[in-house]
């Protein structure tokens, strides 16, 4: 198979994977996009090839002769090879773009993780996720700009508890990735569902009118 071969296959594969219900992930946390480029396969492979490497690695690759790219293709395509056949199957593409997708999570994780604790014991409790990311409010409950901090230090609070399976309010990484990311985990859908409502429901009244989807549309860029 040569590499325009296996782009075409790439791209294919990319809308498998990219397939999943409309929803409005970005009301709990906003998902960058696999690629910034235009997703036209008649055009180029460019959006396919961010998806595949990752739009940083693939940044990479632009500055290698194609012997170095092929080079480092060849590595990757072995770590997508699951069972070692010397062949890349559809779902093991799927499950590398999968991979890839995901792979910003992960890392938001890791940065915000070292940020939280603070006392380097492995966990972030809810004290240290406060101290660190409202010590200020705290300090100074009125700030200039009017934001309702506290508001929102009190729904950080309720998804944390959602988020910490156990009830001790000390969370370990998966439990801290959940809350950051409730929308990737079964057991925090209620939580993710509660915050969309509470964001779109401006009067408060428990339903969503028109109105309210329409505004929170342009709100997005009038995305749906």
């Amino acid at each position: 198979m040569d590499l325009r071969q296996f782009l075409m296959c790439l791209s294919l594969c990319t809308a498998f994977a990219l397939s999943k219900p409309t929803e409005k992930k970005d009301r709990v946390h906003h998902e960058p996009q696999l690629s910034d480029k235009v997703h036209d396969d008649a055009q180029s492979f460019d959006y396919d090839h961010d998806a595949f490497l990752g739009a940083e690695e693939a940044k990479t690759f632009d500055q290698l002769t194609p012997e170095e790219s092929k080079e480092r293709l060849g590595k990757i395509v072995s770590k997508i090879d699951g069972d070692d056949d010397g062949f890349v199957t559809v779902d093991e593409l799927k499950d590398w773009i999968k991979f890839a997708q995901k792979r910003w999570i992960y890392e938001d994780v890791e940065r915000q993780w070292k940020g939280h604790d603070l006392n380097e014991d492995g966990l972030v409790s809810w004290e240290e996720y406060k101290n660190a990311t409202y010590g200020y409010v705290l300090d100074d409950p009125d700030p200039d700009d009017g934001f309702n901090y506290k508001q929102m230090m009190v729904r950080d609070e309720r998804r944390f508890k959602m988020a910490d399976k156990d009830g001790d309010l000390i969370a370990t990484k998966e439990e801290f990735t959940a809350f950051l990311h409730p929308e990737e985990y079964d057991y925090m859908k209620d939580i993710v569902v509660q915050e969309t409502m509470e964001d779109i429901d401006k009067n408060g009244d428990g339903f969503i009118d028109l109105e309210e989807y329409i505004g929170r549309q342009a709100d997005q860029g009038g995305d749906s």
